[in-house]
């Protein structure tokens, strides 16, 4: 088991601050920034929504052509559906590159670490996606929704449930050296949807000066229909579930609503 670690940690260790300020990789200012402590001064955004520029194919199935981005976008959950603690997002959590972005000698297990650093769990950008910090725990969530056949979902679905199997326990390596204790579980979630599958990382490493960090992401991709939505939940610490239990619930009912009103419009 992992060593008991503190479920709030706003900062990296300071043995792995100094080497990250050595090879100018961060700045003082981004130094206060690491986790999610961005700088006070930074604007209040609204819930940030991104769109890819990939334009996706239609459904081969009976579904009817693709939701339209603005019927995307109305399918994507929102802070207000999680409640406070959550806000808008400030921008990417810092423990991304400095903890995330590993590599490993391990097969399979490298495909997963390289999809949960680009936020491509389905193997291609979302179309639309929003991003939520919860200022509580440093916690970071990303929810998106594909543009992918649902063929190609369900071909990822089915290699995202090998991971607990494949990749149950392997180290990885992080830009800086860090040699992490890579943990793969299977995560129940909700039954909602068509097809589903949960997962729970959990990246541990003891640095220079003894100091334990901890970095845990909740994993979920699901297939409604003919459209697929993904969500990672991550942060510094034992990250609570049931922002991801709510979630994946709400996002699935709401994706299925939309397909269902396009369909009516059609």
């Amino acid at each position: 088991m992992f060593p008991a670690i503190r479920t709030r940690i706003s900062r990296l260790p300071r043995a792995v601050l100094l080497p990250l300020l050595a090879t100018g990789l961060l700045s003082g200012g981004a130094v206060a920034a690491l986790g999610l402590r961005h700088p006070e001064s930074a604007p209040q955004p609204l819930p940030t929504i991104d769109r890819s520029a990939v334009t996706p194919k239609k459904p081969s199935g009976p579904g009817g052509a693709s939701l339209s981005v603005e019927q995307a976008e109305a399918a994507l959950i929102t802070q207000t559906d999680l409640g406070a603690p959550w806000t808008s997002t400030r921008g990417a959590a810092t423990w991304r590159d400095g903890l995330l972005k590993a590599q490993t000698s391990a097969g399979e297990c490298q495909r997963l670490l390289d999809a949960l650093y680009s936020d491509e769990l389905l193997g291609a950008p979302g179309r639309v996606s929003i991003g939520l910090d919860d200022a509580d725990t440093d916690a970071q969530l990303r929810y998106q929704i594909g543009a992918r056949r649902p063929a190609d979902v369900n071909a990822t679905l089915a290699w995202l449930r090998t991971m607990p199997v494949r990749c149950a326990r392997f180290t990885a390596t992080t830009q800086l050296g860090l040699v992490e204790d890579v943990r793969v579980v299977e995560a129940p979630l909700p039954e909602v949807g068509d097809a589903r599958q949960g997962l729970r990382v959990s990246l541990a490493s003891t640095a220079s000066d003894g100091q334990e960090y901890l970095l845990t992401l909740d994993v979920a991709a699901v297939r409604v229909g003919e459209d697929a939505f993904t969500l990672t939940n991550g942060g510094l610490g034992d990250v609570p579930n049931d922002a991801t239990q709510a979630a994946v619930q709400i996002g699935a009912l709401r994706l299925a609503d939309i397909r269902k009103q396009a369909r009516a419009q059609v």
